[in-house]
């Protein structure tokens, strides 16, 4: 999953920099790097039925829902729509969710930034209860089992690319990127 995310963040970065030079929104480069990623995907066998969505709450026509843990605090849940997903649309049940990334430019709230990172470890948890159907049929009552979370920061005026994997709830790779401008 990792190669296949980082192939689609070369074709983004290399293809969309008056995006990034007219310093867009967060959504308007979630959904450029959308567009790369599902050309990553179509001319993949091993992707016949997964999606690439911007912005996708649903889960089997029911809103997505976490469990939201904070130290010292009770859990509850909470509903989300992550930034851009590939996932089945639950074609595919016994591993319907592949890459959650979350986007973020540098300038938003340290607070913003942590409860993406934050929602990246719950989307990558094998479950929530230690309850998990391999059935074909029952999915979790609450979204989990990504393959891959992608925290994506981007700091405009240092040109750079903050990316962070994740992976069973833990961050397991981290690393800054400097942004080449086409000349």
């Amino acid at each position: 999953m990792v190669e296949l995310f980082e192939q689609a963040n070369d074709n983004f970065l290399i293809n969309n920099d008056s995006l990034f030079l007219s310093n867009v929104n967060e959504r308007s480069l979630c959904s450029a790097l959308m567009l790369c990623l599902n050309n990553q995907i179509v001319s993949e066998p091993s992707f016949k039925g997964y999606y690439t969505d911007v912005e996708y709450n649903r889960n089997q026509g029911k809103i997505k829902t976490i469990i939201q843990t904070n130290q010292g605090q009770k859990s509850k849940i909470v509903t989300i729509n992550c930034d851009l997903i590939l996932h089945s649309r639950g074609e595919h049940p016994e591993q319907d969710n592949l890459i959650a990334i979350e986007m973020k430019k540098s300038t938003r709230s340290k607070e913003e930034r942590n409860a993406d990172r934050d929602r990246l470890k719950a989307l990558t948890a094998d479950s929530f209860d230690n309850i998990w159907s391999f059935d074909g049929q029952t999915l979790p009552e609450h979204v989990c089992r990504y393959v891959l979370g992608v925290y994506y920061e981007i700091n405009i005026r240092q040109n750079t690319i903050l990316i962070e994997y994740y992976r069973q709830g833990e961050l397991i790779n981290q690393y800054q990127i400097k942004r080449t401008t086409k000349k």
